[in-house]
């Protein structure tokens, strides 16, 4: 009875069939990126505000002022009676009626120089204010942090779909959950960009997170999937993709000049998604877990047939292993001491990657004033790491490019951390290479992670681990800027010591270059071992075969 991969590789390993469905799955890479970055246009501050008196408005339709006259009767004066007051969280302790004079609303006051001050808790008015929640929902002064807690409700969706929609598609199947997924980004998507209040935004802010991390942590299990051992770069390709959507972002906010709008373009393109349904087929590997041998052959003939390729008659039945199929757990990912070792180092390389990245990306600050240009410069940095890793996996295996970004990115830390700030080019120059490095094992991880656990845990096990970088980015910011506050160059000393730890632990991993995808636990302890040599055979326990 021939294996799954004996079968693949008669059909073709990478053809004409995985190239449609590898291009068309990689643009949920766009998609969730937008969304994962999109607060920065969303949460955007207006260029000034200030604090309206009550009855202001009334008075001013009544007088006839202009905006303008109106702040200057309201802000000036302030800012004359106490010069730390600058009008945007504080305002004058006095309520303006139908007695008020036009030319002189104060008279009443006496005495500017000891104007009464009251805390502005709403009634802000934005100047030419850039649409953004911000001035939506009134996130300034006191309720500024609120900003921060939208992006860390973000990061808690991803982190409950790691687990929530992780576990449902190995249960249930990866495109149905993928499909299902895409169609809730998309409702709340809306709902997000039509929220009567802060609170019903915040609460499908959640949901949308956690849907599309359901799209891109399964869309990425099956472009894994369907492809032979020596094509699984595509995992690291489908990266640009994601790449892709921060550097069109920026594009999409210009031209579009509503969050809402904005909100709306990054969430409908998940209903075009549905469309797959007739175009990208279940996995193959995975409804053999699940013991429907027949569908998956059926599929595999569609596969060969698209390729340009006959599969063999004698292919009437598949295997993948014998291991008994139940529902995964954590204890499925640490029961065994290879297992165990595999989910414990790359849940610390997880959170360390997402840590460093947010750090970096938040100290940086992004060259200029211009925020459109930066954020594009920005992403326009990290398309490099793909390539470098395109360039290098497979020749050199996937094990010492993960180490050495995590050293590299270490060193530049640290470096960094002591230049001097009068050459303040090549301090940012070594930064941005930190960024370069730890973006480059950012994207590395998500290969191997999908490379070292069996079919049956492989969502699972990608989903469960990918949440501690979830972690890590609502932690980055709190971290950042807590540790800035005692020393500035602190969170770079911390973040060396993270990845350095990271780049040495990684060296306990397996070597997975040019190895088939495990099927069972038992194929995963019998990985080369860190000491072993990358060749060695493995026996397949369905059959008298070696790969």
């Amino acid at each position: 009875m021939p294996s799954f991969d004996e079968v693949l590789k008669e059909a073709g390993e990478f053809g004409r069939f995985q190239k449609r469905v590898f291009f068309l799955l990689s643009q949920t890479g766009i998609t969730f990126s937008s969304l994962f970055a999109s607060v920065v246009f969303l949460g955007r501050a207006p260029d000034s505000f200030w604090c309206r008196i009550p009855g202001a408005a009334e008075l001013s339709e009544r007088c006839g002022w202009t905006l303008e006259e109106e702040r200057n009767f309201t802000v000036l004066p302030l800012h004359l009676g106490n010069e730390s007051a600058g009008g945007e969280c504080e305002r004058l302790d006095v309520t303006w009626d139908a007695s008020v004079s036009c030319a002189s609303p104060l008279a009443r006051c006496g005495n500017h120089s000891n104007l009464p001050l009251a805390p502005c808790h709403d009634n802000w008015v934005f100047e030419q204010p850039h649409s953004s929640i911000v001035s939506e929902y009134d996130l300034v002064c006191g309720n500024a942090w609120m900003l921060d807690l939208s992006q860390a409700i973000l990061n808690l969706g991803f982190l409950a779909g790691a687990f929530i929609l992780g576990y449902a598609a190995d249960r249930y199947g990866r495109i149905l959950i993928y499909l299902l997924s895409c169609l809730g980004v998309g409702i709340c998507g809306i709902i997000v960009a039509f929220s009567p209040n802060f609170t019903v935004f915040l609460i499908f802010r959640f949901l949308q997170g956690m849907f599309g991390k359901g799209t891109w942590m399964t869309c990425y299990v099956i472009v894994t999937e369907i492809v032979g051992s020596d094509q699984r770069i595509v995992g690291i390709v489908i990266q640009i993709f994601f790449t892709l959507g921060i550097i069109i972002l920026p594009g999409i906010s210009y031209l579009i000049p509503t969050w809402q709008g904005i909100q709306l373009a990054i969430s409908l393109p998940n209903f075009l998604f549905l469309l797959y349904y007739w175009v990208v087929p279940e996995s193959p590997r995975w409804l053999l877990t699940r013991k429907k041998g027949e569908k998956a052959l059926k599929i595999m003939r569609d596969i060969a047939k698209h390729n340009g390729k006959f599969l063999s008659p004698r292919y009437s039945e598949i295997t993948i292993s014998n291991e008994e199929v139940s529902n995964p757990s954590f204890l499925d990912l640490v029961r065994t001491p290879q297992m165990r070792r595999n989910t414990l180092i790359l849940m610390y390389a997880w959170f360390t990657s997402a840590l460093i990245y947010q750090g970096l990306v938040m100290r940086l600050g992004i060259i200029g004033g211009n925020l459109y240009l930066d954020f594009f410069i920005s992403g326009a940095v990290e398309l490099p790491a793909a390539f470098l890793i395109i360039v290098t996996i497979d020749r050199i295996g996937r094990r010492l490019p993960f180490a050495m970004s995590n050293i590299v990115a270490s060193i530049t830390c640290l470096i960094t951390a002591f230049l001097p700030e009068d050459i303040s080019w090549l301090k940012m120059t070594v930064a941005t290479l930190g960024r370069l490095s730890i973006t480059i094992a950012f994207e590395v991880v998500y290969l191997v992670n999908s490379e070292l656990y069996p079919t049956t845990l492989r969502n699972f096990g990608v989903s469960l681990c990918s949440s501690l970088c979830d972690l890590g980015g609502i932690i980055a910011p709190f971290l950042l800027f807590r540790l800035a506050a005692i020393w500035l160059e602190l969170p770079l000393i911390i973040f060396s010591i993270l990845a350095a730890v990271c780049g040495l632990l990684v060296l306990l991993l397996p070597e997975t270059k040019g190895i088939s995808l495990p099927e069972t636990v038992e194929d995963v302890e019998q990985l080369p071992s860190r000491f072993g040599k990358c060749g060695k055979k493995r026996k397949h326990r369905d059959t008298n075969s070696y790969i």
